[in-house]
């Protein structure tokens, strides 16, 4: 299951709305964030991402992407960015492969676990996106659950939902 920890200030990130196509020049990739979303801060864990308009269920909410590195080179950054900062932003997309999102602008990495999201992260084809799980209103926290993780159980989980798993 994919790994998620938050890496970088919010202060590097405010708000990415997502941008029309006429908005790009030409052989620039398109904006993969469908919804605007905020990142400020969290009650959950530092910062957090927010919907900063309404979300369908089922539908896309956006990506996130960054440097593709091997699971072993994930690991190794995931370890020295606890020790330098605490957070830690990688996400397995297969045995073998890793992204590092820690210097990526898109505003989904900072999305913070839940015991009980109300979005869902899926690899798909190496990318990593995020689908709704329900209505999402405006101003609510975007959330997904981690699954298995680097922390193996050693991390409090902060989430606050009922029935919630204790660690990560």
């Amino acid at each position: 299951m994919p790994t998620l920890k938050t890496l970088i200030p919010a202060s590097a990130v405010a708000s990415t709305p997502p941008s029309a196509p006429a908005d790009r020049p030409k052989g620039q990739p398109a904006n993969p964030q469908k919804y605007a979303v905020e990142v400020r801060p969290s009650a959950i864990e530092g910062q957090g991402a927010f919907a900063a308009e309404f979300i369908p269920a089922r539908r896309k909410i956006g990506e996130i992407r960054g440097e593709h590195v091997s699971t072993k080179e994930a690991f190794a950054r995931a370890r020295a960015a606890e020790r330098d900062s605490g957070h830690v932003f990688m996400v397995a997309i297969s045995e073998h492969a890793s992204i590092d999102a820690s210097a990526s602008a898109d505003p989904l990495r900072f999305a913070n676990h839940s015991c009980a999201p109300n979005m869902v992260l899926k690899v798909q084809q190496g990318r990593v996106a995020f689908y709704a799980l329900r209505d999402i209103e405006p101003g609510e926290e975007l959330t997904a659950r981690y699954g298995t993780t680097h922390h193996a159980g050693r991390l409090s989980c902060r989430c606050g939902a009922p029935g919630c798993i204790g660690t990560l």
